[in-house]
Parts: C-alpha cells; structure tokens; sequence
C-alpha cells in the first residue's frame, strides 16, 4: 500500500518524465540525422539527391502558397467613404494641406465685425532703409532721386560731399547706405535722414538731418601703409611657390619679368629664395589694398638680385643695388619703309654732282611716324636749310643722331625724350625729290653709317640720387618678412 507521499513522488517522476521524453527524442533525431539539412543550397551539390529533395521541397512550397491565394479574378472587396459635399466637404477642404499652385487654401475666413474700422488711407513705414551701389561718382545725384530721395536734398547731399572728396574720385561701386523718414504727403518724396558710404579707402563719409538740415560728418580710417614682403625657396617652379607663399598673380608676373632683365629666371636653382615687397595698405576695418612690386630680390644662389624702381629723369625705372639700370639699345629704324639711299658719296639727285651723303634715306609715305632711335635731349627741332624740318638729339656719350625733310615736329629744343617716342612726320621738306626720312648718326660729331650702329646704353645713378637709391634700398630691407599675412582669427 502506498502512501500519498509516494504518489506524489510517482506523479511528480511521471512529470518529469514526461517532459524530458521530447528533448530525448530531438537529441536521437539529430545523432541519427546529423547530416540532414532542411534547407539545402540549391546553389551546391546540384544534381546530388540532397539537391533534388530541396528542389522538392522549394516547388511543394510555392504551389502551397498558390492554393492559399485568392485567385485572379475575384476581387477583394473593401469599403470606400462616400464622397464629401456641401458644409461637409468646405470644412474638409478647408483644413487640408494642398500647393498654392494647386489653388489650396487653409483656414476659415471670417468676416469682419462691427468692430473692424474700415481704414482711410494705407499706413507707411515711418522709416525705410535700404541700399545703393555707385556705377561712378558722377551718377550720385541720379542714384539717390532713383533710390527715393528728393531732388532737394540729393543736390544738398552732393554739395557737402563735393567739399570732403571730388565725385569723380568715388570708386566705381561704392555702396551707399539709406535711410529715408516719414513723409507728410504721399505725393512728396520721403524726407533723407542719413547717408553713409565709403568715399576713400581711409575715409568715410556721413550724412545726417539735424534740425531739418542735412550735415556732413567725416570719418577718418587710419591705414597702415606698411609693404607686404613674402620671401621663400624657389623649388621646382618660382609662380608657383610664389604663388603658394601668399604673393598675389599679377605681383608675382611683375617680379618675374623684371628679374628676367637682369638673370635668367630658367637658371635659378630650387635652392635659390626668392624675396618680393609688394605695396599694401590695410584699413582699421579690416579691408585690405594691394597695390604695384616695391622690390624684387633673389639670394642664397649665384645669382643673387636686389632690384628696386627709382625715378630719374622723369621716368621710372628698375635698377640693382649698384645703381644699374636696364641695358637699352638703339632702334634699327626710325620710321617704316624701305632703304632708298645709302651712306657714303654719291651723286645728289637735285644739284648733280658727287657729295658726300651722311646717311641713310628711308622711303615712306608722307606723314609716316618717325620715333626717336634711343633716349635722349633734342637739341635742333626747326628749319635747317637743306635738311627742311630737322630734329637733333643727343644721347650722351658723344653719340647724336638726326632726322630731316619732316613734314611735321612734335618736340621742341631741351625737351627729353625716350626710345621709340614719336618726335615728327615723314615729309618733302628742303632739298628733296619725294617724301622720305634722312636719317644720320654722329660719333663725336663726326657722321657715321647708322645701319653699323650696334650699341647698349646702360644707365648709372651717381651723386644724389644714388644717395636717394640706397637709402630708399635699405628701407625697403627693413620691412619684416610676412607683415600682413596675419589675419585676425576673431
């Protein structure tokens, strides 16, 4: 006989039991089919009978799920909300979201009650701002009447500003700044009450109404003028690592044309350092000017340049830290045309006897430009027997040259002039059978054939202004490399 605790000791082994019987189960199962994939790739083995049972299994299961369809051509049938008319459909549309361009539109709209008042006339902004740019000075007065302001206060406007700066000195797309008040009547124009614009790059200009009348306020801007000088190794390109280093194109173009007087740029080796100052000047406000090369130097190479403009003369030219400028020759023809006579003795076409004939004739037609053959100071511009209009300048050195049978002259006695300058006009002046130039050259007042002229002139500063050169130099040596790339990182 068994006790209750004995049965529940059986039911509670029989509950065991009968929970572990299907883990059992599983673990057998998968001891004796281990191998046994119910998904097998169909991608592998193909043609294996694992293969085909899978194939088996892909197709019993599509042609499971279309027993499970509803078919094609019985339609599911659902429930649509009938369409919405009359107040209905006006609340709807109302509160809906659709594209202006659709024509939506959101929202009720009431109407106004008796206590909307019906307004007389439609209210102005008491004060209107807006902006202008300048194509030039001139045209200030015609922005302004085109902005709003009246012709009245746009001449009062111009008189202050004519007394701080010229018009003509405002640069081409300054921006004007407007402030324009109330105005009693619509059909007058509104009332300026300030004006401000940058009329220089180190002065502002402002114009304000005080006590119904318009007064100018300048405002200086202080400017530091001190050159920007970027130096840096040439490498394998000088525009380009002069480029890279902050110089800006059109410097860096100057610098290599210039250096390319003196050495030849293609020589310089990548160890060599370039050295440019370029004129800057940078406002308190923040903007900045670049203006022409001060100075272009190479060093730490065999060639080593410092050259620096200097004006002489009247002119402005490169010169090296000796004091050399650039080497200039003389032109091979005055005028354009054709060798007519030659220098030397020959028979003179109008008098009819051998003389001697001191130099060249150029045929060219009459009023043809004729240019001086190298730099120097005319000494004879007038008539001169023989010769009709003749010019005589002297360069220096004993060298001098001459033009005659001109037709016009545009020089006068004293006068400088440079390489290639026009100085007169072909003609048939004196002592001549057609229009042509006779050109002569002197060495040490004795003529010489011009057409075996083959010289340079090279210019030298002495005295003063080598003075003036050096000291200019050494500034310009003095400025810190890199001033002005900084920028303010606030």
């Amino acid at each position: 006989m068994r006790s209750e605790s004995d049965s529940e000791m059986t039911g509670g082994a029989g509950g065991r039991a009968s929970v572990a019987a299907p883990q059992v189960f599983t673990a057998k199962f998968r001891r004796r089919f281990s191998d046994f994939d119910v998904m097998p790739d169909l991608g592998s083995r193909i043609g294996s009978l694992t293969w085909y049972r899978g194939a088996a299994t892909c197709i019993g299961l599509c042609a499971f799920t279309l027993l499970l369809a509803p078919g094609f051509e019985n339609p599911i049938y659902g429930t649509v909300p009938p369409k919405m008319t009359g107040a209905q459909f006006d609340a709807t549309r109302a509160q809906s979201i659709r594209p202006l361009g659709m024509g939506g539109t959101t929202g009720y709209r009431v109407a106004a009650s008796r206590l909307v008042t019906p307004l007389t006339d439609t209210p102005e902004r008491p004060i209107l701002q807006s902006t202008a740019k300048l194509a030039s000075g001139e045209a200030l007065l015609g922005v302004l009447q085109r902005s709003g302001v009246g012709k009245g206060d746009a001449s009062a406007v111009g008189a202050l500003i004519t007394k701080a700066v010229a018009l003509g000195e405002i640069q081409p797309g300054t921006m004007l700044d407007l402030t324009l008040g109330r105005r009693a009547d619509k059909s007058q124009p509104r009332p300026l009450e300030k004006l401000e614009l940058r009329a220089r790059f180190d002065l502002k200009l402002e114009v304000a109404r005080s006590g119904g009348t318009l007064s100018l306020k300048e405002i200086p801007i202080a400017i530091d003028r001190t050159p920007l000088r970027i130096q840096g190794t040439i490498g394998g390109s000088l525009y380009r690592s002069a480029r890279a280093a902050g110089a800006p194109a059109k410097a860096v173009e100057t610098y290599i044309k210039t250096l390319a007087s003196r050495v030849p740029v293609s020589r310089l080796g990548s160890g060599c350092k370039f050295d440019i100052i370029i004129g800057q000047a940078r406002a308190e406000t923040g903007e900045v000017q670049l203006g022409n090369l001060m100075y272009a130097g190479v060093s730490g190479c065999a060639n080593n340049v410092q050259m620096l403009p200097y004006e002489s003369g009247g002119k402005v030219e490169w010169y090296d830290s000796s004091g050399k400028g650039n080497t200039t020759g003389m032109m091979g023809m005055p005028a354009n045309g054709r060798f007519s006579s030659s220098f030397g003795m020959r028979r003179h076409p109008i008098l009819g006897y051998a003389r001697m004939h001191k130099g060249v004739d150029i045929a060219a037609p009459w009023g043809s430009p004729v240019y001086a053959a190298a730099d120097g100071v005319v000494q004879v511009a007038g008539r001169s027997s023989g010769y009709g209009n003749l010019i005589r300048l002297s360069h220096g050195g004993g060298n001098g040259s001459g033009y005659g049978h001109l037709s016009r002259i545009y020089v006068r006695p004293g006068q400088h002039v440079r390489k290639g300058q026009q100085i007169g006009a072909v003609g048939n002046t004196g002592m001549s059978t057609g229009p042509h130039l006779h050109y002569e050259w002197y060495k040490n007042g004795v003529a010489v054939n011009p057409r075996s002229i083959s010289f340079s002139s090279t210019k030298q500063l002495t005295g003063g202004d080598l003075s003036q050169f050096r000291a200019k130099l050494n500034a310009m040596l003095a400025v810190p490399v890199g001033h002005g790339l900084e920028r303010d990182e606030d």
